[in-house]
């Protein structure tokens, strides 16, 4: 995994306004990603994949670890950082999920934590999604394309896939995988921002349904006997 996300090849040929946010790219936030990878992501055991838009500025833009920002990674990842103890609303739910799973060592020996886009793009100071502006999407589709085959590379599962973030999110992905069929199936979830930023108030409802897709994903592998 660490290997993976420190030679990533940023996409070129950006609209002027965009720029690439590559937090591995930083000493510290290298750090934190090669303290992560070796406490959770040790074994060959296949894992499935489950991949968010692209890291924001709070969370994987300065921890290196996706859906994690800085209160995360120390108190529930117990990785050590100096980083602005501040949470970030997808990480919040994130954790708050992986928490109710049975902590982050049962999550992540099943699943790998990851987006579409392992990059992150910014623009005006503001995150910005791979899918936000055609020139944009076009110039990131085969920077995601390679992502996804050296993802599935590292031992994940191709019979199913889940993605947060529906719209456009699970468009892009859904004709991608059409064309180069990575996944056999890929089930899509609400992302946890929209969800934090939108329906805050139903989160036990969230919770209950990311459950209950996390859990039919495993379900062939548990009677298989294999984890």
């Amino acid at each position: 995994m660490f290997e993976f996300y420190t030679s990533l090849t940023p996409p070129t040929r950006l609209p002027r306004s965009v720029s690439v946010m590559n937090p591995y790219l930083i000493p510290s936030a290298r750090g934190y990603l090669e303290s992560f990878s070796q406490k959770y992501y040790q074994g060959s055991q296949k894992r499935v994949l489950v991949l968010g838009i692209n890291p924001g500025r709070f969370g994987a833009g300065i921890t290196g670890v996706t859906f994690t920002d800085p209160v995360a990674l120390k108190k529930f990842c117990a990785v050590p950082n100096d980083l602005p103890q501040v949470r970030e609303l997808s990480s919040v739910f994130v954790y708050d999920f992986i928490s109710a799973w049975g902590g982050p060592d049962r999550f992540y020996s099943n699943f790998f934590l990851t987006a579409v886009s392992p990059l992150g793009y910014v623009k005006a100071g503001k995150n910005y999604n791979y899918y936000d502006d055609p020139a944009l999407l076009s110039a990131t589709t085969p920077f995601v394309v390679d992502s996804l085959a050296r993802m599935i590379a590292l031992g994940c599962r191709t019979d199913v896939a889940i993605l947060l973030g529906q719209g456009k999110n699970q468009q892009v992905i859904n004709r991608l995988n059409a064309k180069h069929r990575f996944f056999k199936t890929i089930l899509a979830l609400e992302h946890p921002r929209f969800i934090m930023q939108y329906h805050r108030k139903h989160i036990s409802q969230y919770l209950a349904k990311y459950h209950q897709v996390f859990t039919q994903v495993l379900a062939p592998v548990n009677r298989s006997g294999v984890i």
